[in-house]
């Protein structure tokens, strides 16, 4: 049986690792002015994914900046609408002006950990792409809320694992407020993402292994370790048969 996986990263960050990145990922997130991101750094990241054939996708959040969207934010329904639509609609002229076209969304930090347990902010991110009546994807966490919002809604979903996070027995992440989030060893970052493609589980922080299912698996672009971690591994993926595409 093949295995096909895509290999993507939340980039245009402000890091600037960019350029060290784009050859080992398939599919990328631009910030686009939520948590970060400005028209000069969209254009950037636009140029080098269409320079190495990286498919792209917008990567909207809560508006703030000062917390890098990783902290809940209480907002309207419709601000929330509001706030996402306007994000994503800042990178497609950028995408059109490089002839290239918004492959998915994934929301950013508590935007899609929030959207994966909270009907009425999952409601938000579908209701958006509702709007957009594009054949644009969202990548999703495997039994999510948004998961089922969105395929009952009939919007194309990629169901999405970490390469270098921790997960809870009911397939939350680990928050990052907790020592053991983040996964640093570049070999158990393989075996955590091998076993979640070819054997559809997870070994969970408390031991046990629960059902998943990845299309696609994301490398942190802010972890420092991150050209490392994508670079070794894409090449063991490779070399174990996987298919990255």
């Amino acid at each position: 049986m093949q295995h096909i996986i895509d290999i993507n990263a939340d980039v245009g960050e402000g890091i600037g690792n960019e350029p060290l990145l784009m050859p080992y990922i398939t599919s990328c997130n631009i910030a686009c002015g939520g948590h970060a991101g400005t028209p000069e750094s969209m254009r950037t990241v636009v140029a080098l994914a269409k320079r190495y054939g990286v498919k792209i996708g917008a990567h909207p959040s809560f508006p703030d900046k000062a917390h890098f969207g990783r902290e809940p934010m209480e907002m309207s329904y419709a601000a929330l609408f509001a706030s996402v639509k306007n994000q994503i609609e800042s990178l497609i002229p950028i995408l059109g002006d490089a002839q290239m076209t918004l492959n998915h969304i994934k929301p950013h930090g508590a935007l899609y950990n929030l959207a994966a347990t909270d009907k009425n902010i999952a409601l938000v991110i579908v209701e958006v792409m509702t709007w957009f009546a594009l054949p644009i994807k969202l990548y999703v966490p495997y039994k999510s809320v948004i998961a089922e919002l969105a395929l009952q809604n009939n919007i194309p979903i990629v169901y999405e694992v970490f390469a270098d996070r921790n997960y809870n027995p009911d397939l939350t992440l680990v928050s990052r407020k907790e020592h053991h989030a983040l996964i640093h060893d570049t070999q158990t970052v393989v075996e955590h993402v091998y076993n979640m493609v070819v054997h559809q589980k997870v070994r969970t922080i408390s031991g046990v292994e629960v059902a998943i299912k990845a299309d696609t698996c994301c490398v942190h672009g802010d972890n420092p370790q991150a050209i490392d971690l994508v670079k070794n591994l894409r090449m063991q993926l490779e070399d174990k048969g996987l298919t990255i595409l």
